[in-house]
């Protein structure tokens, strides 16, 4: 996969991370206050390893060349470590 496709492929999954962050944010203002304490805790964390998955991808498009590929690896596991947080916080608010 060149630079391009990997780009456009990670901008797609933080697009939709996103939704699902935002789903949470909705589910949280219909719960009660405790429920809502703990979903706000964990959209915080989910916030905080967005903006890093944001930052990777930031990083890897200024890159050329075969640069970029070193770079890869820290955006892949940006990516899985926002994925694995957003399914635990679906999960755990279902």
């Amino acid at each position: 996969m060149g630079k391009s496709d990997f780009e456009r492929k990670a901008k797609d999954q933080l697009d939709e991370m996103k939704e699902e962050i935002d789903r949470l944010k909705k589910k949280a203002e219909q719960v009660g206050s405790e429920a809502q304490s703990e979903i706000e805790k964990q959209l915080g964390t989910l916030k905080t390893k967005q903006l890093e998955a944001k930052q990777k991808l930031s990083e890897l498009q200024q890159k050329s060349g075969d640069a970029w590929e070193d770079l890869r690896i820290g955006v892949d596991i940006a990516w899985k470590d926002l994925k694995e947080a957003i399914d635990s916080a679906t999960e755990r608010f279902k």
